[in-house]
């Protein structure tokens, strides 16, 4: 069967009975091809079970690198998938869906990004690892918000930084580290629409409960919060605080291992301000399936493909980011 005919628009559309047992097939070709899964929080809580690895995407960059698989199944998104890729050249990385992209990633075109670089040449390039291949290329450092704060402050203080692509992250990291920064005007479409109102009404109906959140972030929510974070940050201040309720703002994937891991807590979803629910979801993420892992296993497709003098440009930055964080 032709590639195009199992992933008509990134996806498989392959009939499969109602009954179909997806997590025992998949099991069994993980076996038989010697494959792993590495799923990202905030993915749907029955890709979540199913992933060998779960992780924010600095757990799994390490991941990524440090795996004797012969094959990656990703489920995330398709910049978590190409840095897989990057660090793991002789080894087949497949994303579930093509189409799996990444708002934040978008917001940095790299044509515009490479004339913004050159435009502040004496500056540092620290880049958030939610970037393209090619704009990693044009970073000296990559970071993620569990280290991006460690990735600065290993600079000389007199060292200028250009950050990208988001700029409640960079301005939070700034504000943290003092220091002299150029931000790149980027923002990720789940947290930049967190409804600073809504929260507010949250948080008089539940007086108790602690604000925690992400620093993707807008200023005036994190100001507000009890904790900020990285995803898996969140995730362990829920566990280790004696707080029994807490208002979370970030993608609401997160909130699946916030409750296995706590029961015994109330957790509340963040709202947005374009919606009724209680929820922000990443519209990327959730693409994600277990039908379209089988058949990504299955099929072994379709496969994450990088340019070896580009790949090798995107891992020095990154090799620097996961060298500094051991």
């Amino acid at each position: 069967m032709k590639y195009n005919e199992i992933f008509k628009n990134g996806y498989g559309e392959e009939s499969l009975p109602a009954d179909f047992d997806y997590v025992t097939e998949i099991n069994k070709l993980k076996k038989e091809k010697n494959a792993i899964i590495l799923g990202h929080y905030y993915q749907i809580p029955e890709v979540q079970n199913i992933s060998d690895y779960l992780g924010d995407s600095l757990a799994l960059a390490q991941a990524a690198e440090k795996t004797d698989a012969d094959i990656i199944i990703f489920a995330g998104v398709s910049f978590m998938a190409e840095t897989a890729k990057i660090l793991n050249p002789t080894k087949k990385v497949i994303i579930p869906d093509l189409n799996a992209g990444c708002s934040l990633s978008d917001s940095c075109p790299p044509d515009e990004f490479e004339k913004f670089v050159k435009k502040h040449r004496n500056h540092t390039v620290i880049t958030y690892v939610n970037s393209s291949t090619k704009v990693k290329a044009l970073s000296d450092i990559i970071c993620t918000s569990s280290n991006a704060v460690k990735m600065v402050n290993s600079l000389p203080k007199d060292e200028k930084v250009l950050f990208a692509p988001d700029k409640n992250l960079g301005s939070y990291i700034q504000k943290i580290t003092k220091r002299e920064m150029v931000i790149w005007d980027g923002a990720c479409h789940v947290h930049k629409q967190f409804s600073l109102p809504r929260i507010v009404e949250l948080m008089k109906q539940y007086p108790e409960a602690e604000l925690i959140a992400h620093p993707e972030c807008p200023n005036e929510i994190l100001i507000i919060s009890a904790f900020v974070g990285s995803t898996s940050a969140l995730l362990n201040y829920v566990s280790t605080s004696k707080k029994q309720q807490f208002i979370v703002a970030t993608e609401s994937g997160i909130l699946h291992q916030m409750n296995l891991k706590n029961p015994e807590k109330h957790l509340i979803p963040a709202p947005p301000e374009d919606s009724t629910c209680g929820c922000n979801d990443c519209s990327f993420m959730k693409l994600i399936t277990l039908k379209k892992i089988y058949l990504s296993l299955k099929y072994e497709l379709p496969e994450i493909e990088i340019p070896e003098d580009l790949r090798i440009k995107a891992l020095i930055p990154l090799k620097r980011m996961l060298d500094l964080s051991i």
